[in-house]
């Protein structure tokens, strides 16, 4: 069937893009960081430890970060003998065709998208918290969206459009303002982890598993380890946005699986040490907070180091919504390149050598968001957004194995195919910790992405285009 006709491509077919190559494996590795500690460290280790899991939250971390680490190697499989800078859009459009790469491309449109506004929302609570801190408070209206009874988040919206002229410079200067915010916001753990170690309280950890493996409360939301593992899973979101660097990457084949296992093995050594020491250092039920990690040293009384880390949580904020950004222009500047979106979106400047229409587009969208719709529970969204990609470029690995058994891997995933059905099945059982409503959101979107497929992409794509011919 037409709709399941899939793309050759390989490392080598995307060499007169008109993006600029200047990323080493450094470069990759540090957006990989840059992008996963954010929100989840600073933020849901805190909150998922005091409503789902206690103390045990370090075990929801362990869960998550093994089902990350199966779409890890698939990942880096993938980018070393696909490439491309579409991600699992460009993986699935290999492997399962065309209607299954769109879905998966508009699916990955959401995830960045609502992650990026998310995250400034976040941002905006804390840079707000530092002007009052300096005697410069802005007014509740200028702060709030207009449900809240603001009339606009004016921070939220601002960092967007300083990020977007960021992004329209160049990604070697985006690459090394990343750098500098990693550095400071690695600081502030390490001084929180110095800190915490010092003031450790082992009865802090009894009941280690106070709601249990998994259950529900009252009201029926899920509790427990594992309903944790699928909200702390949120911190995990962004080593895939290492993929998205591919074409803007010196030697792609090795430099981008190095980014992403890099990137996901440091992240996932620290969450678990943070996740044990905040914990230990105050009680559990204390850390329902927007700000756990510095709430906690404020506890302990330790004011200089509470300041320092919540630097370190601005600059941390300010990379996860960088490094997002630019994978969501990379995703549709390749679906638009496919022609399964507008050409429009695929053109690049020649001065920057940056996609600047599409840079603005998602900028003024994603400003707009951010500045006048409050997200409340939108990471849990981008959570099962996720994790539908994950699975789909874990079996995207297997499928390749067999219809493309000829591509050259610089990589390759270990243990084919029980690898990559591990990170498909324990993915899958993420989304199944998910709430219903989650899960009806999600597929109102897809059905909206269906319909443009038929409607437009279909006739539109360089494949039907070639058919024709």
């Amino acid at each position: 069937m037409r709709i399941f006709r899939t793309k050759a491509v390989s490392t080598n077919d995307c060499t007169g893009s008109g993006l600029k190559r200047c990323l080493g494996a450094l470069d990759l590795t540090l957006l990989g960081i840059g992008a996963i500690i954010g929100t989840g460290i600073f933020v849901l280790t805190g909150i998922a430890a005091a409503t789902q899991a206690g103390p045990a939250v370090v075990l929801s971390f362990v869960f998550a970060g093994i089902a990350c680490a199966f779409a890890a190697l698939a990942y880096a499989e993938l980018a070393a003998c696909v490439g491309g800078c579409g991600s699992a859009y460009g993986y699935s459009y290999a492997a399962f065709g065309e209607l299954i790469a769109w879905i998966i491309g508009w699916d990955l449109i959401l995830e960045y998208a609502i992650s990026v506004a998310a995250v400034a929302n976040g941002w905006s609570g804390y840079f707000a918290n530092a002007l009052t801190a300096v005697g410069l408070e802005l007014p509740d209206y200028l702060t709030k969206a207009p449900e809240k009874g603001g009339l606009i988040n004016l921070p939220a919206s601002a960092i967007i459009f300083l990020l977007m002229a960021l992004l329209i410079v160049g990604v070697k200067e985006s690459a090394r303002l990343n750098t500098v915010m990693v550095s400071v916001k690695v600081l502030a753990i390490v001084v929180f982890v110095a800190v915490a170690s010092a003031h450790v309280d082992p009865a802090h950890w009894d009941p280690f598993l106070p709601f249990g493996w998994f259950g529900h409360d009252a009201g029926g939301k899920p509790i427990g380890v594992m309903a944790g593992a699928s909200i702390v899973f949120f911190a995990y979101v962004g080593f895939d946005a290492v993929s998205t660097a591919a074409e803007e990457a010196r030697n792609p084949m090795r430099d981008v699986p190095i980014g992403i296992i890099g990137s996901l093995v440091f992240c996932t050594l620290i969450y678990i040490l943070v996740a044990g020491l905040l914990t230990g250092v105050v009680p559990y039920t204390e850390l329902n907070v927007s700000s756990p990690v510095a709430h906690a040293l404020q506890l302990l009384g330790i004011r200089w180091a509470s300041g320092l880390v919540a630097t370190g949580v601005i600059a941390g904020l300010t990379t996860v919504m960088l490094v997002l950004y630019y994978a969501l222009t990379r995703i549709i500047f390749a679906m638009s390149r496919d022609g399964l979106m507008s050409p429009w979106f695929s053109a690049v400047n020649r001065r920057t050598q940056t996609p600047v229409r599409v840079i603005v587009l998602c900028g003024l969208f994603i400003s707009l968001v951010a500045g006048f719709v409050p997200l409340g529970e939108l990471a849990e969204l981008v959570n099962i957004g996720t994790l539908f990609a994950f699975v789909l470029v874990c079996l995207g690995v297997i499928v390749l194995r067999v219809t493309r058994p000829e591509l050259h891997r610089p990589f390759k995933t270990p243990v084919v195919p029980w690898f990559p059905i591990l990170g498909a099945l324990s993915c899958g059982a993420l989304m199944a910790f998910l709430p219903a409503l989650t899960w009806l959101r999600f597929v109102i979107w897809l059905a909206l992405g269906i319909v443009i497929y038929f409607a437009y992409s279909y006739r539109h794509s360089k494949l039907a285009e070639q058919a024709a011919d």
